[in-house]
């Protein structure tokens, strides 16, 4: 047993380690997708991928995109395929390809109609952020000067999304709507992307209350590689990334950490005004705190593309981790996360 807890060997995770090559799951990527990325997930041994499909986006928008996958599922078969339950990513793992799990960070696509939530699932949604950076129908975004907490349409919507398996994502929420949801859920909710605060200030990133709530309850936290949540950004050391996630393993324990990358690969300067003004402003949104965030930061030049999650177990390995444990926050605490967040209720 090693200084961070134990490990639960009956895993199926576990099991496939012993077997195959270790398991890897990026709970959250939002690249501007192309074969040439699609052949690094699976040089990277990438078994499974959470992607954004909406941002903005109302229910026909992401009924588009999702079109847009479709047809790169026909093209790359070889490569990608849709996935919709843990038994997919563990095919995916078996057969050497990536699953692609659909997700959104806002409520938009079910626009303020309760019955889409379902309809969404079916169409593979198995992420959906009640809120981005501002106020949603749902629950209030992290850039808002007050914080109301979860609507009232909130709380029903988070009642479906549990019924029918559907992940409340509290990525981007401020903290009382984060705390609540937690709270109201019947089932485990996720922040798929985000880091502690106490290691770096910034304002998507979680507070000790957040997460120690978020992971007593069974959820799970997604580290993320996004500089702008990085200590020191784009300057910011394997070395300090792996620190941080082995104080957070101190602190409410490996089994509910993962990685959730954020990664924007090749992604022009023009789409950061997309994820940050969809169709709610007039004004250059800069988000981050100044116009010195207009664009897109390098990546730390240790984690740039999915070739490079090997340098990430490597950096875990050295700080401490045992090697369970490194296959649990590298894809197996994902995986077993999914089995059961993304059956219906009574499965």
């Amino acid at each position: 047993m090693s200084q961070f807890g134990t490990r639960f060997f009956g895993h199926e995770w576990y099991r496939l380690r012993m077997t195959s090559s270790p398991l890897i799951i990026d709970n959250l990527q939002y690249a501007n997708w192309s074969e040439k990325i699609f052949r690094q997930m699976h040089e990277g041994g990438v078994s499974a991928v959470h992607v954004t499909i909406a941002y903005h986006e109302q229910f026909r928008e992401t009924v588009s995109n999702i079109e847009a996958w479709n047809r790169w599922f026909e093209l790359y078969p070889e490569l990608i395929f849709q996935g919709f339950t843990a038994d997919d990513v563990k095919r995916a793992h078996s057969e050497g390809r990536t699953a692609i799990i659909f997700g959104f960070q806002n409520p938009s696509p079910m626009e303020d109609d309760i019955g889409l939530i379902e309809v969404l699932h079916r169409l593979g949604a198995r992420f959906m952020q009640l809120s981005y950076n501002n106020q949603s129908l749902l629950a209030t975004g992290c850039y808002e000067a007050e914080d109301p907490g979860i609507t009232r349409f909130g709380k029903q919507a988070i009642a479906e999304m549990n019924r029918v398996g559907m992940v409340i994502d509290m990525s981007h929420s401020a903290e009382r709507s984060t705390l609540e949801a937690i709270e109201i859920s019947r089932r485990p909710i996720a922040i798929t992307h985000a880091n502690p605060h106490v290691w770096h200030p910034a304002l998507r990133n979680k507070s000790h209350a957040v997460l120690s709530a978020l992971t007593k309850a069974g959820g799970m936290l997604g580290f993320s590689l996004y500089p702008h949540h990085l200590k020191d950004g784009t300057d910011c050391t394997l070395e300090s990334f792996c620190q941080a996630v082995a104080d957070a393993a101190s602190a409410y324990g490996a089994e509910n950490l993962g990685i959730g990358s954020d990664l924007c690969q090749d992604q022009p300067d023009s789409v950061v005004e997309w994820m940050r003004n969809g169709r709610w402003t007039k004004v250059l949104d800069y988000g981050e705190g100044s116009a010195s965030n207009a664009g897109f930061p390098d990546q730390p030049e240790w984690f740039s593309c999915n070739l490079h999650f090997g340098n990430i177990s490597e950096g875990l390995s050295k700080i401490g981790f045992s090697s369970s444990e490194v296959d649990g926050i590298m894809g197996g605490n994902w995986l077993t996360f999914y089995e059961h967040a993304f059956q219906p209720e009574g499965a």
